[in-house]
């Protein structure tokens, strides 16, 4: 069983920047790949980073490609989102999610636990 909790959510003007983070608590974190997804209001939950389980691979939206990083610390069980040049569009909660594979889905269906959210809010 994974725990995911994250942090580091809050309000930021567009062309800011915040760090989220998801705290993991399971045997299977360090060898399972983990993905950030978001949710706006009125729409579906979208795919916006991916990291394998060794840090090695990552991959991106299109949306988020070039603004956005995701990165993780086995040792503290922690993946981080960076996200730089926010936009309103940004706006969302965001969801750390992690699969029992190594590697890296877009797919929401192919992770197997999530965290609770953090509302990310963008001002124009």
């Amino acid at each position: 069983q994974v725990r995911l909790v994250e942090s580091g959510g809050g309000l930021v003007q567009a062309g800011g920047s915040l760090r989220l983070s998801c705290a993991a608590s399971g045997r299977t974190f360090s060898s399972g790949a983990m993905g950030w997804f978001r949710q706006a209001p009125g729409k579906e939950r979208e795919f916006v980073g991916y990291i394998s389980w060794s840090g090695g691979s990552t991959n991106y939206a299109d949306s988020v490609k070039g603004r956005f990083t995701v990165s993780r610390d086995n040792a503290k069980k922690t993946v981080y989102l960076q996200m730089n040049s926010l936009k309103p569009e940004d706006t969302a909660v965001y969801y750390c999610a992690a699969r029992r594979s190594s590697g890296g889905s877009y797919n929401i269906y192919e992770y197997d636990y999530w965290g609770q959210g953090t509302q990310v809010t963008v001002s124009s």
